[in-house]
């Protein structure tokens, strides 16, 4: 017998803030009972939970999120994402096109932002 991941959980100071952030990078729906407030905030589709503790974050992640976007460039969504709330933690674009972008999710959790299959395909 071997183990499957039910969820990923992420502590916040707000779950459902954060979970709402996350839901809106990812395209994908808060879990339909989830509200304001709430100490917990489930992206179903994802496998992300989203829990409210006391402590704040303090140290550099130990796990974190790659995100390659599917129907635009890697620039194009780190635009996207600082306009909902991301803000850019550190640069490792290239002159050639190549490399990503480190950004910080509303509470300071740390992704990166990779360059889209198209974008690889073509060489850059």
């Amino acid at each position: 017998m071997t183990s499957a991941i039910r969820h990923m959980t992420i502590d916040s100071a707000d779950a459902y803030a954060l979970a709402t952030f996350w839901s809106q990078v990812l395209g994908m729906p808060l879990s339909d009972d989830d509200e304001p407030g709430d100490e917990e905030a489930l992206i179903e589709g994802a496998g992300l939970l989203f829990v409210t503790v006391p402590e704040p974050k303090t140290i550099k992640n130990r796990i974190h999120v790659d995100l390659q976007p599917q129907d635009r460039t890697r620039d194009e969504e780190v635009t996207r994402l600082l306009a909902l709330g991301a803000t850019l933690f550190s640069d490792h674009r290239r002159p050639d096109g190549t490399g990503w972008v480190t950004l910080a999710d509303p509470e300071g959790n740390e992704f990166c932002v990779e360059r889209s299959a198209g974008e690889r395909e073509g060489g850059a």
